[in-house]
């Protein structure tokens, strides 16, 4: 059994098996979820686990060189998308950050490894991580 860091068996699994340039989201409870990709279920209701509990924890383990958000985040949820950039700012190393429209965040999912479905209800709390070497 682990001691620490993520415990959730499917969480921890697909991040030991991501590789440069692979992509994983965190989202929403309403963001939908492309049948071809994995879905990691977190949510126990409305609420909980928060966005950012979840987002926090994946961002410890994981080396990010990219995020990816909605562009409507700016103006619909200014609060998650601060906490998000000073996530972001303690990261140990550079880390770009696109905007793009919530639909092609949406089309973009497909090509994630997995979605990792949280409790969250505000809007447009849905990101794309992408992988950085370790190297």
């Amino acid at each position: 059994m682990k001691r620490n860091g993520i415990l959730n068996a499917d969480i921890s699994r697909v991040l030991s098996y991501m590789g440069h340039t692979d992509t994983l989201a965190v989202g929403d409870c309403g963001l939908p979820i492309p049948e071809e990709t994995e879905r990691i279920d977190l949510a126990l209701k409305l609420g909980v686990p928060s966005f950012l509990e979840v987002l926090t924890e994946v961002a410890n383990e994981m080396k990010i060189e990219k995020v990816v958000l909605a562009e409507e985040i700016r103006e619909k949820n200014p609060r998650i998308l601060q906490e998000i950039l000073a996530l972001v700012n303690k990261m140990d190393t550079e880390c770009e950050i696109e905007y793009i429209s919530h639909a092609e965040l949406k089309t973009q999912t497909k090509l994630c490894k997995a979605v990792i479905r949280t409790g969250e209800t505000t809007p447009y709390a849905n990101i794309i991580l992408q992988s950085a070497c370790l190297f």
